[in-house]
């Protein structure tokens, strides 16, 4: 019987939710199981990956094989490396050392890729408020530009009425 490590769906449409499971490979996907070795929730932010490294062990031991994505993810956990601490004859002791030392490499990138996105949404609010506020500053320089325009065309009409006035009291003496 060929033994694999795989993920069986489960969750609503549309929320994925994965079993990372053992099984006969000649099985269906979400057929019956031998152990649930953890899940895998891909929807949520960051992504949820709960594994029992000692279980994961037994069966990598054993000969299980694990998908192409059950690998990735045991990789991410530490499992992998411990493994192949373990099958070159490192002490147990050293190969969890180097798994939570690997697992904690990848919590930190996840992390730094939240940040990341954060900071990129801040920025780009903050890139928007700006332009707002030099838009709006540019509207109230050109209701100012057009108020002095006014006031300053009001000034030369009534200078030129009072002109005009004084002409015509200047003529009105004269005769």
């Amino acid at each position: 019987m060929a033994v694999r490590i795989r993920l069986t769906r489960a969750g609503r449409k549309k929320i994925p939710c994965f079993r990372i499971v053992v099984m006969d490979s000649r099985k269906r996907r979400d057929g019956a199981y031998l152990d649930q070795l953890g899940v895998y929730y891909p929807s949520q932010q960051p992504a949820v990956l709960e594994v029992s490294a000692q279980k994961a062990l037994e069966w990598l031991r054993k000969g299980a094989q694990p998908s192409d994505t059950v690998r990735s993810l045991l990789s991410r956990e530490g499992v992998m490396i411990q493994f192949d601490l373990l099958k070159r004859g490192a002490t147990a002791e050293q190969a969890a050392a180097e798994g939570a030392r690997i697992k904690s490499g990848a919590l930190l990138r996840s992390q730094t890729k939240l940040a990341t996105a954060a900071d990129k949404k801040k920025a780009k609010e903050l890139e928007l408020a700006r332009a707002a506020e030099v838009a709006k500053a540019a509207s109230e320089a050109a209701a100012t530009k057009a108020a002095a325009e006014a006031a300053a065309a009001k000034a030369a009409a009534e200078a030129e009425t009072a002109a005009a006035e004084a002409a015509s009291a200047g003529e009105a003496a004269s005769e």
